[in-house]
């Protein structure tokens, strides 16, 4: 997720900024446990940790361009907490979570950083690919704390304390190429179009959707927009005058629906394919409606909230219970996916009887084969890797519980095989 030209410039000063106020306002302060004590049961505990609870971080967007997203994200997490807090918690401690929302403002998702990272153990959620990056030095160098990001950039590999669950940006777009040129008749010599946010997620996209196109004989056709663009009249306009045969895109539900719609009124009637983050089910309920259904695709790190599988159901019904009257959309799946991998790192680490963010990290390299009940089994033993290469092909569906149906299960394309994030 984005921004980048002109959020990490800022992202820098602030920081610094950031971080100069966090040393001076915490240099009198002994963090929550003080990084190096032995608590109940004789386990060793650190930031975050004391012999009653495990506090946890949820650094969110509830009211920006992701607000739908985040709102999923986080109730789901905060179902997953209230019901391994049920069952007795982990390590004989209940689970607190505490919910930032950064309304995808880099000054915002900083300040929110600053203020919970002496506080908690790590993060269930970060949304925000060029927020992610900016604090990834000081994660790095000194604070150590997990982070599984709801952000699929490829810049977010290589630290063993930001993990992303799931296929890259890149890869994921790479899957999703084929999926046009096997099933949506797109060829060898076609133009392809690509609608993507400026920064770090549709960059990184664009270099999955060039890679595939150089193994396949297509043209790329480049439209680069802000997280601020909603109205995509002019890049459908530009598309359609290059004779594209499909589009891909990169950007926010807002995004594409504009595009899919435009497009169907304006007669480019082409596949248009997005990246994971690039839909959601309410829009079924908009005028852009049944040309989503009839011409749009996406990509998904995971099978959709209405799968046929016991942990989809399960999760359907309890979520259902607990948010009446709220909409099912797949941020209820990455949610809680996340904050599993997160508990069975935390359950790990117990049973090493080391709960410090060291512990918590070193567990999780563990964790090879995690079945999240969603069709992807995640190996997060190698931080330079994503957790997945497999992608799902899913169509916009109101008639479908979650308003999403699988038409290609979990693959791997032949040219992502080859590719290296």
């Amino acid at each position: 997720m984005n921004h980048r030209r002109q959020a990490v410039r800022g992202l820098a000063a602030a920081l610094a900024a950031l971080v100069a106020l966090t040393a001076a306002g915490c240099s009198s302060k002994a963090k929550t446990g003080d990084g190096k004590q032995t608590g109940a049961g004789g386990v060793k505990t650190g930031e975050g940790v004391t012999d009653k609870t495990i506090a946890l971080g949820a650094l969110t967007d509830m009211t920006g361009v992701y607000a739908t997203l985040g709102k999923s994200v986080t109730q789901a997490q905060q179902l997953y907490v209230k019901q391994v807090n049920a069952a007795g918690g982990i390590c004989g401690r209940q689970l607190e979570l505490t919910v930032r929302d950064h309304g995808y403002g880099p000054q915002k998702a900083l300040s929110a950083y600053t203020e919970l990272e002496p506080k908690v153990v790590g993060y269930t959620q970060f949304i925000g690919s060029p927020f992610v990056a900016a604090v990834k030095p000081q994660v790095d160098g000194k604070d150590k704390g997990l982070i599984l990001p709801q952000a699929w950039s490829a810049s977010l590999l290589g630290s063993p304390y930001i993990r992303v669950l799931g296929a890259t940006y890149d890869v994921e777009t790479i899957n999703a190429v084929d999926f046009l040129l096997k099933e949506k008749g797109l060829k060898s010599g076609d133009k392809l179009g690509h609608v993507y946010f400026e920064g770090d997620y549709g960059e990184n996209a664009l270099k999955g959707s060039k890679y595939a196109a150089g193994k396949a004989g297509l043209t790329v056709v480049e439209q680069k927009i802000k997280p601020t663009d909603n109205d995509m009249s002019a890049q459908v306009s530009a598309l359609k005058q290059a004779g594209v045969k499909a589009v891909v895109i990169s950007a926010g539900p807002r995004q594409a629906a504009s595009l899919v719609g435009v497009a169907a009124a304006t007669g480019l009637k082409v596949p248009v394919v997005g990246n994971n983050s690039a839909f959601a089910p309410q829009l079924l309920g908009t005028q852009a409606g049944p040309a989503l259904e009839k011409m749009y695709w996406f990509a998904s790190p995971s099978l959709p909230i209405g799968a046929d599988t016991p942990t989809a159901k399960k999760l359907v019904a309890d979520y259902q219970a607990a948010y009446p009257g709220d909409s099912l959309d797949n941020g209820i799946v990455a949610g809680w996916t996340a904050a599993g991998v997160f508990g069975e790192a935390l359950k790990k680490a117990c049973a090493d009887k080391d709960l410090t963010r060291e512990g918590v990290d070193k567990a999780l390299l563990t964790l090879k084969a995690h079945d999240a009940g969603f069709g992807m089994t995640h190996d997060l033993g190698d931080p330079k890797a994503p957790s997945s290469r497999e992608s799902v092909i899913i169509q916009p569906d109101k008639s479908v519980p979650g308003g999403m149906r699988t038409v290609r299960q979990p693959f791997v394309a032949e040219a992502a095989k080859s590719y290296t994030p």
